[in-house]
C-alpha cells in the first residue's frame, strides 16, 4: 500500500501470512512472546536421517515459507529463519518443534506491518 502524498510506503503480508496459519493448522493457536523456546539449541545430532515424507514435506513448508516472509517483509525473523534452514534436509522432532514455536510467535505478531515515510531514515516503523 502506498499513500503518495503523505509520503509513505506500507509493506505487509497479513493475507500470506494467515493462509501459512490456515494451511499447517496455525490460525487458532496460542500466540508467544518469544521467537523460539529459550535455551533452544537445534544441532547436527537432532537430526534424523529416515524422516518420514509427511514429516520432512511440512517442516519444509514451514520453513519455506518463513525464508519467504524473512525476504518479503519480516525481518524479525531472520535468525529463527537460518537457525532452521541449516537443518531442513533431515529435521528431527526438535527442529520440527522449533520451526512451530516461530509459528506460535507468528500468530502473535501476523499483521504487524513496515511502514516507509519519505524524509529521514528515521522514520521507519513497525506498526
Amino acid at each position: 500500500m502506498c499513500d503518495i502524498d503523505q509520503g509513505t510506503t506500507y509493506l505487509t503480508q497479513t493475507h500470506y501470512t494467515k493462509e501459512i496459519f490456515i494451511t499447517y493448522n496455525f490460525w487458532n493457536a496460542t500466540p508467544r512472546l518469544t521467537l523460539m523456546q529459550p535455551n533452544t539449541r537445534l544441532n547436527k545430532g537432532d537430526c534424523d536421517k529416515n524422516t518420514a515424507p509427511d514429516f520432512h514435506r511440512r517442516n519444509r513448508g514451514i520453513v519455506g515459507s518463513l525464508g519467504y516472509l524473512v525476504t518479503m517483509t519480516r525481518p524479525d525473523l531472520a535468525w529463527a529463519y537460518s537457525k532452521l534452514s541449516k537443518y531442513v534436509q533431515f529435521p528431527g522432532k526438535l527442529h520440527m518443534l522449533a520451526a512451530e514455536h516461530v509459528l506460535y510467535y507468528l500468530r502473535s505478531t501476523w499483521n504487524k506491518t513496515i511502514r516507509y515515510s519519505r524524509g529521514s531514515h528515521e522514520n521507519i516503523n513497525v506498526l
